[in-house]
């Protein structure tokens, strides 16, 4: 081969490896995970990962604590606004999947995304400035954890929210343990053993959310809102509220537990998850029914240290939650229930888990207060 055809074909490869360096640079450019943002007064976090519904994975964990933190103390940031992309989610949740995976082999994903992930949300429930969540979409688990602890969270009519974990093995983490109990009667505890979804202006009715805006509107929402000179909890709160003035949509129909509060308080009111299975199956109506064949499909295991992260919780500090959510996330990861409702949810999906032990009598008292224990030196630390 001559030295011109060498020379050629080595100019070839080089372009070749350039082309393909280049496309890499731009594939990572356009898809990095999370955008943050100065636009105004105001911190903008923008969730990108829309073919995954948004799902919060630990780079973008890493990524948005410290960023918060440096907006938290910088004089020319007055709020926090976060948002997701695709139309479809604001965040459907925390990335199981790969904790799964990395748990069965014994990998540092559960201890490490666990520790960090409550660790951001705590930051955000704790947060000095503004913080306003628009959550438009889905917005379930770990996406609940990026919003609800903020002071503003607004929904739309494309809104669904559900704490879906004990369908698979889990708990309704994030500071569920707080934020649940504090809702009206127990409606909290309903939703977190039942992973009941609510949608649209019924985010705003149970109280998860603040605001009802119509998606429509949200645009120019956002741009009044980035285009702000000064931004107090005040000044946010009345944009907001006229926002919300201007959303008539769904204002006719009544929340979609209206008719089922009442039963809901009383159904709900027991000392233990055999009573409420107990007060559904002896109520008999159609609402009970429905709920008690929900709940016969959970982990008994899941159910039973809901029960007592929803009783316990209602009198700690969000912090304190975060501490006991942690040792129950990772009593789930030495069990087997998680590993298996990820099987039968998200791999499989043939949704039918061989749940073990298989019934609420089989799980005992002594194995749910072990999940709450201390973890001594491994314990959460702010």
């Amino acid at each position: 081969m001559s030295l011109a055809v060498l020379t050629s074909v080595s100019r070839l490869r080089s372009l070749y490896r350039l082309k393909q360096i280049q496309a890499h640079m731009m594939s990572s450019h356009v898809e990095a995970e999370v955008l943050l943002e100065k636009v105004g007064r105001a911190g903008v976090i923008t969730m990108n990962r829309p073919k995954v519904l948004n799902a919060l994975n630990l780079n973008m964990i890493r990524q948005i604590y410290p960023q918060l933190k440096k907006w938290e103390s910088d004089s020319e940031t007055d709020f926090v606004m976060i948002k997701g992309t695709g139309g479809k989610a604001f965040c459907a949740g925390g990335d199981v999947r790969a904790i799964a995976e990395d748990g069965k082999v014994g990998g540092p994903l559960p201890v490490v995304l666990f520790k960090e992930e409550y660790i951001l949300n705590n930051a955000i429930g704790t947060y000095k400035k503004p913080y306003v969540a628009i959550i438009d979409g889905i917005t379930m688990g770990g996406g609940v954890g990026l919003s609800v602890h903020g002071r503003f969270r607004v929904a739309t009519e494309k809104t669904l929210f559900a704490m879906p974990e004990t369908a698979i093995g889990l708990f309704p983490d994030v500071g569920g343990g707080y934020f649940l109990p504090r809702l009206r009667g127990k409606l909290g505890l309903f939703l977190a053993l039942t992973g009941f979804r609510l949608k649209g202006r019924d985010v705003q009715r149970a109280g998860v959310a603040t605001h009802f805006v119509e998606s429509q509107k949200i645009p120019e929402l956002e741009k009044q809102l980035m285009g702000m000179k000064s931004a107090s909890t005040e000044d946010l709160s009345r944009l907001l509220d006229s926002f919300q003035s201007q959303s008539t949509l769904d204002s006719e129909k009544p929340f979609v537990l209206e008719n089922h509060i009442s039963d809901i308080d009383r159904l709900f009111s027991s000392s233990s998850v055999e009573g409420i299975i107990q007060n559904l199956k002896a109520d008999g109506s159609d609402f009970a029914k429905k709920q008690a064949e929900t709940l016969a499909r959970m982990s008994p295991t899941s159910l039973k240290i809901t029960f007592k992260q929803i009783q316990l919780g209602a009198t700690l500090s969000l912090q304190d939650v975060f501490v006991m959510e942690y040792r129950l996330s990772q009593a789930c990861m030495r069990g087997s229930d998680f590993y298996e409702g990820i099987r039968a949810v998200l791999v499989d999906k043939d949704h039918s888990p061989k749940w073990n032990p298989s019934t609420l009598e089989e799980v005992s008292d002594q194995s749910v207060d072990q999940c709450f224990d201390p973890l001594g030196e491994k314990d959460l630390k702010f």
